[in-house]
Protein backbone atom coordinates (compact mmCIF):
# COMPACT_ATOMS: atom_id res chain seq x y z
CA UNK A 1 0.00 0.00 0.00
CA UNK A 2 1.45 3.52 -0.77
CA UNK A 3 1.34 6.17 1.33
CA UNK A 4 -0.02 9.31 1.42
CA UNK A 5 2.87 12.08 2.34
CA UNK A 6 1.56 15.56 3.18
CA UNK A 7 4.81 18.07 2.30
CA UNK A 8 5.58 21.47 2.52
CA UNK A 9 7.89 24.25 3.34
CA UNK A 10 7.26 26.71 6.14
CA UNK A 11 8.28 29.86 8.18
CA UNK A 12 9.45 28.62 11.67
CA UNK A 13 6.19 29.61 13.25
CA UNK A 14 4.25 27.57 10.90
CA UNK A 15 3.06 29.10 7.39
CA UNK A 16 3.41 28.43 4.06
CA UNK A 17 2.90 31.87 3.05
CA UNK A 18 2.59 35.26 5.31
CA UNK A 19 -0.65 37.33 5.18
CA UNK A 20 0.09 38.97 1.88
CA UNK A 21 0.20 35.53 0.12
CA UNK A 22 3.79 36.29 -0.33
CA UNK A 23 6.24 32.59 -0.07
CA UNK A 24 9.11 34.41 -1.75
CA UNK A 25 11.10 33.53 1.32
CA UNK A 26 10.91 29.75 1.58
CA UNK A 27 12.64 29.35 -2.31
CA UNK A 28 14.94 26.43 -1.74
CA UNK A 29 18.31 26.74 -2.35
CA UNK A 30 19.79 24.47 -4.51
CA UNK A 31 21.14 22.42 -1.50
CA UNK A 32 17.79 21.93 -0.24
CA UNK A 33 15.94 21.50 -3.80
CA UNK A 34 18.24 18.32 -4.90
CA UNK A 35 16.92 17.11 -1.70
CA UNK A 36 13.87 17.86 -2.20
CA UNK A 37 14.05 16.28 -5.59
CA UNK A 38 15.51 12.97 -4.13
CA UNK A 39 12.22 12.86 -2.04
CA UNK A 40 9.85 13.97 -4.74
CA UNK A 41 11.36 11.57 -7.31
CA UNK A 42 9.64 8.38 -5.50
CA UNK A 43 6.22 10.28 -5.75
CA UNK A 44 3.99 8.11 -8.28
CA UNK A 45 0.81 10.93 -7.70
CA UNK A 46 0.21 14.46 -6.40
CA UNK A 47 -2.58 15.69 -4.98
CA UNK A 48 -3.39 19.43 -4.91
CA UNK A 49 -5.97 21.95 -4.33
CA UNK A 50 -6.49 24.19 -7.03
CA UNK A 51 -4.39 27.24 -5.72
CA UNK A 52 -1.54 24.75 -5.18
CA UNK A 53 -2.00 23.21 -8.78
CA UNK A 54 -1.31 27.38 -9.97
CA UNK A 55 1.42 28.02 -7.92
CA UNK A 56 2.91 24.62 -9.56
CA UNK A 57 1.67 24.56 -12.48
CA UNK A 58 4.61 26.96 -13.50
CA UNK A 59 6.88 24.12 -13.51
CA UNK A 60 4.95 22.88 -17.13
CA UNK A 61 5.91 25.51 -18.97
CA UNK A 62 9.27 26.81 -17.70
CA UNK A 63 11.95 27.26 -19.96
CA UNK A 64 14.68 25.22 -18.84
CA UNK A 65 17.73 26.04 -20.63
CA UNK A 66 19.46 28.56 -18.52
CA UNK A 67 17.78 27.15 -14.97
CA UNK A 68 20.61 25.30 -12.79
CA UNK A 69 20.02 21.31 -12.88
CA UNK A 70 17.65 21.08 -9.71
CA UNK A 71 15.25 22.81 -11.05
CA UNK A 72 15.44 21.07 -14.52
CA UNK A 73 15.13 18.19 -12.39
CA UNK A 74 12.10 19.04 -10.54
CA UNK A 75 10.33 20.01 -13.75
CA UNK A 76 10.95 16.66 -14.84
CA UNK A 77 9.34 15.06 -12.30
CA UNK A 78 6.51 17.58 -12.15
CA UNK A 79 5.34 16.66 -15.68
CA UNK A 80 6.25 12.55 -15.11
CA UNK A 81 4.12 12.23 -12.32
CA UNK A 82 0.26 11.92 -12.05
CA UNK A 83 -1.59 14.60 -10.56
CA UNK A 84 -5.33 15.26 -9.21
CA UNK A 85 -6.36 19.09 -8.53
CA UNK A 86 -9.65 19.36 -6.22
CA UNK A 87 -11.33 22.37 -7.37
CA UNK A 88 -15.10 23.13 -8.03
CA UNK A 89 -14.12 26.19 -9.88
CA UNK A 90 -11.60 25.22 -12.12
CA UNK A 91 -12.98 24.67 -15.63
CA UNK A 92 -9.88 22.68 -17.30
CA UNK A 93 -6.15 21.89 -16.72
CA UNK A 94 -3.40 22.86 -18.63
CA UNK A 95 -0.61 20.54 -17.19
CA UNK A 96 0.36 16.65 -18.72
CA UNK A 97 -1.21 14.00 -16.85
CA UNK A 98 -3.85 16.32 -14.87
CA UNK A 99 -7.65 15.22 -13.71
CA UNK A 100 -9.82 17.27 -11.98
CA UNK A 101 -11.92 16.07 -9.09
CA UNK A 102 -14.74 18.27 -7.16
CA UNK A 103 -14.73 17.09 -3.60
CA UNK A 104 -12.83 15.53 -1.61
CA UNK A 105 -13.43 11.94 -1.04
CA UNK A 106 -11.30 10.04 1.36
CA UNK A 107 -12.62 6.94 0.44
CA UNK A 108 -11.30 7.35 -3.11
CA UNK A 109 -7.89 8.48 -1.93
CA UNK A 110 -8.43 5.35 0.00
CA UNK A 111 -8.76 3.49 -2.82
CA UNK A 112 -5.71 5.24 -4.34
CA UNK A 113 -3.69 4.46 -1.74
CA UNK A 114 -4.68 0.67 -2.08
CA UNK A 115 -3.94 0.70 -5.64
CA UNK A 116 -1.14 2.80 -6.44
CA UNK A 117 2.34 1.17 -6.76
CA UNK A 118 4.28 4.62 -5.52
CA UNK A 119 3.45 7.05 -2.88
CA UNK A 120 1.22 9.77 -3.15
CA UNK A 121 2.15 13.36 -2.27
CA UNK A 122 -0.69 15.85 -0.88
CA UNK A 123 0.28 19.83 -1.05
CA UNK A 124 -2.01 22.68 0.12
CA UNK A 125 -2.61 23.09 3.76
CA UNK A 126 -6.94 23.23 2.41
CA UNK A 127 -6.47 20.15 1.00
CA UNK A 128 -3.95 18.59 3.20
CA UNK A 129 -6.37 19.36 6.30
CA UNK A 130 -9.37 17.06 4.75
CA UNK A 131 -6.93 14.26 4.45
CA UNK A 132 -5.66 14.91 8.16
CA UNK A 133 -9.36 15.01 9.62
CA UNK A 134 -10.10 11.76 7.70
CA UNK A 135 -6.83 10.33 9.45
CA UNK A 136 -5.17 9.44 5.73
CA UNK A 137 -1.76 10.93 6.20
CA UNK A 138 0.66 8.80 6.72
CA UNK A 139 4.01 10.81 6.86
CA UNK A 140 4.72 15.22 7.29
CA UNK A 141 7.65 16.21 6.04
CA UNK A 142 8.69 19.92 6.67
CA UNK A 143 10.75 22.03 5.52
CA UNK A 144 11.18 24.79 8.14
CA UNK A 145 12.92 28.05 6.49
CA UNK A 146 14.38 30.12 9.41
CA UNK A 147 12.23 33.37 8.47
CA UNK A 148 8.99 34.51 11.02
CA UNK A 149 6.85 36.31 9.21
CA UNK A 150 4.05 36.32 12.08
CA UNK A 151 0.58 34.98 10.32
CA UNK A 152 -0.90 34.13 6.93
CA UNK A 153 -1.58 30.60 6.10
CA UNK A 154 -0.62 27.59 8.37
CA UNK A 155 0.65 24.17 6.88
CA UNK A 156 -1.43 22.41 9.65
CA UNK A 157 -4.86 22.49 10.62
CA UNK A 158 -5.96 24.27 14.21
CA UNK A 159 -8.66 21.77 15.07
CA UNK A 160 -6.22 18.36 14.75
CA UNK A 161 -4.55 16.34 17.62
CA UNK A 162 -2.63 13.92 16.66
CA UNK A 163 0.30 11.79 17.34
CA UNK A 164 3.85 11.62 15.48
CA UNK A 165 7.41 10.07 15.74
CA UNK A 166 9.96 11.78 14.20
CA UNK A 167 11.73 9.44 11.37
CA UNK A 168 14.37 11.53 9.84
CA UNK A 169 15.92 15.04 10.51
CA UNK A 170 18.15 16.96 8.53
CA UNK A 171 19.56 20.30 8.68
CA UNK A 172 20.94 22.18 5.52
CA UNK A 173 23.68 25.13 5.34
CA UNK A 174 21.29 27.63 5.19
CA UNK A 175 19.52 27.04 8.16
CA UNK A 176 17.05 24.85 6.72
CA UNK A 177 15.73 21.93 8.86
CA UNK A 178 13.99 18.82 7.22
CA UNK A 179 11.59 16.91 9.37
CA UNK A 180 10.14 13.80 8.62
CA UNK A 181 7.66 12.22 10.77
CA UNK A 182 4.89 9.29 11.15
CA UNK A 183 1.77 9.22 11.62
CA UNK A 184 1.41 6.88 15.17
CA UNK A 185 -1.15 4.27 15.10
Amino acid sequence: MAKLIYTGITSLDGYIEDREGNFDWSAPDDEVHTFINANERLIGTFLLGRRMYEVMVWWETLPLADEPPAIREFARIWKEADKVVYSTTLDAVSSTRTSIERGFDPGAVRQLKEMADRDIGIAGPDLASHAIRAGLVDEYRVYVTPMIVGGGKQFLPDDVRLGVELLEERRFASGVVYLRYRTRS
